[in-house]
């Protein structure tokens, strides 16, 4: 005797189309989980105080890059580890070479983009040669014999009487940096984690509609 059972509605095709709910589902809330935590990074790293460029470095993707699936992750980095870290840790910083730090004043001005100029930097760009000045009180400094322009960046002097010219402190030099945490990147990282079995369910839920 042979016996044929068959389910009305399919349950085969019922548990297959749920599974493949789930697995746009599961993708989806990866998506919004790693571009929500792109954007807080983002955020906090603006209210921060630390400019407009480092928080464009947070970058997000979500795997696979191709299709649904079940296990589905998303990946937040930096594309400028080493001093999101900093901020985010609080780290005190040495010159490698056991040397000065070199701290740009005002008076320095800035490289393309904004970027801070090194000592060898400036002298290149200013054609002009930094002094040494030791301070027993203070950080010791580096001068540059010439005058201030009127947006108050140090120059050579033109002048040749010697009126107007100055000696110009350039960099602060100091043994090392205590950086002061300014970051707190786990605590937005714990809370978008929090939200995700909700942006699941939500999703397939959704997805069923």
């Amino acid at each position: 005797m042979k016996l044929k059972i068959d389910f009305e509605p399919d349950l085969v095709a019922m548990l297959q189309a749920e599974v493949r709910a789930g697995e746009r589902a599961v993708k989806a809330a990866m998506a919004a989980a790693g571009n929500e935590l792109k954007q807080a990074w983002r955020q906090q790293i603006t209210g921060a105080g630390l400019g407009h460029r480092l928080p464009r470095t947070i970058r997000n993707r979500t795997y696979p890059k191709q299709g649904d699936s079940l296990d589905a992750a998303a990946f937040v980095w930096s594309n400028a580890p080493e001093i999101i870290g900093a901020h985010d840790l609080g780290v005190l910083i040495r010159s490698k070479a056991g040397f000065w730090l070199a701290i740009p004043l005002p008076a320095a001005g800035k490289g393309r983009g904004g970027a801070r100029l090194t000592p060898g930097e400036w002298e290149r760009r200013r054609g002009m040669r930094l002094r040494f000045v030791y301070r027993r009180r203070g950080p010791s400094l580096l001068v540059a014999d010439g005058r201030l322009s009127s947006r108050g960046l140090g120059v050579a002097s033109r002048s040749k009487t010697g009126r107007g010219r100055a000696t110009v402190p350039i960099f602060l030099l100091v043994p090392q940096v205590k950086l002061r945490k300014r970051l707190d990147l786990a605590r937005d990282a714990e809370r978008v984690a929090g939200k995700v079995p909700r942006l699941v369910v939500e999703r397939w839920e959704r997805s069923r509609t």
